[in-house]
């Protein structure tokens, strides 16, 4: 017969046993902008030719010039699906993919309105099961006027309302994994491309800002060609902010303006850039063997502590 007291322990026995056998609470998820390092001149980050398609390019920059991308941009025309192959192929090289989804020809209000919510609904799960960083922005270089989706062609409140549908959907979904990047072109009177704050969304739909801009003569610099936007972005948000498209013309003299890019970032402490490798429009492309070393000549410099 078993008295009051061994009763009592048994039954303590038996709810350990149980609390034992119970699955471990699952891991709090983390805030929607804690996914990435923000730490400044954290990226060098890159755009070449043939990608998504294929890693090769990516793989010959980082071996002319010593320096592996952190970032690898690709861009993602509308109904697009997420590159899952691709984004993994970045991330086994240490990176992390920034998509640039465009949504060419697209009406932003038929977004906003759910017209387009089972495309978004594909992509945010394939983002999801991805189970990586990933970075994401849409309808880049709004306050421009060459692409459908901006200034003059469509209304800043459209784009607002698409973009902040877009975040909600993906949030919904548990897409935790994405950050997410507002990006404006450099501000240009004479081009007329606007100061971005009528397209901007809000802090809460945003993670970080990118910044579009190119030194198209030698005569350009930092400070003058993105210091005016970097200070219009910051009358609307202290977020994060990342020069996501830039590149010097040959005929600017490339080794010195990657060395002012590289000065200009630490200068405004910036989160780095992506370099726009490409032939689009016209040769942005690093192919002399003097700007391949200046890029990793400087990128090293670049990674010491500033003194």
């Amino acid at each position: 017969m078993i008295g009051a007291a061994g009763l009592a322990v048994i039954i303590a026995l038996a709810f350990t046993v149980r609390l034992a056998e119970r699955p471990a609470a699952a891991p709090r998820p983390r805030p929607w902008d804690a996914a990435l390092p923000t730490a400044p001149g954290a990226y060098t980050g890159l755009y070449p030719e043939g990608v998504p398609g294929s890693y090769d390019q990516v793989t010959a920059f980082a071996r002319a010039t010593g320096v592996r991308p952190r970032l690898v941009t690709y861009y993602s025309g509308w109904l697009e699906q997420f590159q899952t192959g691709f984004a993994a192929t970045v991330a086994e090289h240490g990176g992390v993919p920034l998509v640039q989804i465009d949504p060419a020809g697209i009406s932003l209000t038929a977004i906003a309105s759910g017209g387009y919510d089972r495309y978004l609904d594909s992509y945010a799960r394939a983002v999801l099961a991805y189970h990586r960083p990933v970075i994401l922005s849409f309808g880049h270089e709004m306050n421009g006027t060459w692409y459908s989706w901006g200034y003059r062609h469509s209304s800043p409140a459209a784009f607002v309302a698409a973009w902040r549908h877009i975040v909600t959907l993906f949030r919904a979904r548990g897409a935790r994994n994405v950050t997410w990047l507002w990006t404006v072109n450099v501000i240009h009177a004479r081009h007329k491309v606007a100061s971005p704050g009528p397209w901007w969304p809000g802090r809460s739909y945003v993670t970080w800002v990118g910044i579009d801009g190119y030194y198209f003569n030698s005569s350009a610099t930092f400070p003058p060609l993105f210091g005016p936007t970097i200070a219009a972005v910051r009358e609307l948000t202290s977020a994060p902010i990342l020069i996501a498209e830039t590149a010097a013309a040959p005929a600017a003299g490339q080794p010195a303006k990657i060395a002012d890019l590289f000065a200009g970032v630490r200068l405004y402490r910036l989160l780095g850039f992506v370099w726009f490798d490409n032939a689009h429009i016209r040769d942005w492309r690093l192919r002399q063997p003097g700007a391949l070393a200046a890029f990793g000549r400087v990128a090293r410099a670049y990674r010491r502590p500033a003194s």
